[in-house]
Protein backbone atom coordinates (compact mmCIF):
# COMPACT_ATOMS: atom_id res chain seq x y z
CA UNK A 1 0.00 0.00 0.00
CA UNK A 2 3.21 2.18 -0.48
CA UNK A 3 2.36 2.82 -4.04
CA UNK A 4 -1.25 3.96 -3.14
CA UNK A 5 0.12 6.50 -0.18
CA UNK A 6 2.23 7.94 -2.95
CA UNK A 7 -0.30 8.98 -5.10
CA UNK A 8 -2.62 10.24 -2.31
CA UNK A 9 -0.04 13.07 -1.94
CA UNK A 10 -0.31 13.54 -5.78
CA UNK A 11 -3.66 14.82 -5.97
CA UNK A 12 -2.37 17.55 -3.82
CA UNK A 13 0.16 18.48 -6.16
CA UNK A 14 -2.26 18.63 -9.19
CA UNK A 15 -4.07 20.59 -7.41
CA UNK A 16 -1.36 23.18 -6.77
CA UNK A 17 -0.52 22.94 -10.19
CA UNK A 18 -4.33 23.59 -11.45
CA UNK A 19 -4.56 26.52 -8.95
CA UNK A 20 -1.53 27.98 -10.48
CA UNK A 21 -3.29 27.42 -13.52
CA UNK A 22 -6.56 29.33 -12.59
CA UNK A 23 -4.52 32.31 -11.00
CA UNK A 24 -2.05 32.68 -14.20
CA UNK A 25 -5.25 32.69 -16.75
CA UNK A 26 -7.92 34.80 -14.46
CA UNK A 27 -9.68 36.72 -16.93
CA UNK A 28 -9.99 33.28 -19.29
CA UNK A 29 -13.02 30.74 -18.66
CA UNK A 30 -10.14 28.09 -18.50
CA UNK A 31 -9.77 29.33 -15.38
CA UNK A 32 -13.02 27.87 -14.03
CA UNK A 33 -12.31 24.73 -15.68
CA UNK A 34 -8.67 24.65 -13.49
CA UNK A 35 -10.38 25.74 -10.43
CA UNK A 36 -13.00 22.72 -10.68
CA UNK A 37 -9.97 20.29 -11.39
CA UNK A 38 -8.21 21.49 -8.32
CA UNK A 39 -11.19 20.83 -5.72
CA UNK A 40 -11.73 17.79 -7.39
CA UNK A 41 -8.08 16.76 -6.37
CA UNK A 42 -8.34 18.13 -3.25
CA UNK A 43 -11.97 15.98 -2.65
CA UNK A 44 -9.70 13.05 -4.09
CA UNK A 45 -6.50 13.58 -1.67
CA UNK A 46 -9.47 13.22 1.55
CA UNK A 47 -11.09 10.64 -0.20
CA UNK A 48 -8.66 8.04 -0.64
CA UNK A 49 -7.06 9.08 2.65
CA UNK A 50 -10.16 7.98 4.18
CA UNK A 51 -10.29 5.00 2.11
CA UNK A 52 -6.70 3.50 2.55
CA UNK A 53 -6.77 4.55 6.53
CA UNK A 54 -10.13 1.95 6.32
CA UNK A 55 -8.25 -0.52 4.28
CA UNK A 56 -5.30 -0.25 6.58
CA UNK A 57 -7.46 -1.01 9.56
CA UNK A 58 -9.58 -3.90 7.83
CA UNK A 59 -5.68 -5.69 7.27
CA UNK A 60 -4.75 -5.62 10.82
CA UNK A 61 -7.76 -6.51 12.19
CA UNK A 62 -7.32 -9.96 10.44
Amino acid sequence: MKVAKIFQFAYLIFAVLFLYDAFVNWGDSRAYMSLLLAATAVFMFFFRKRFNKRYDNNDKSK
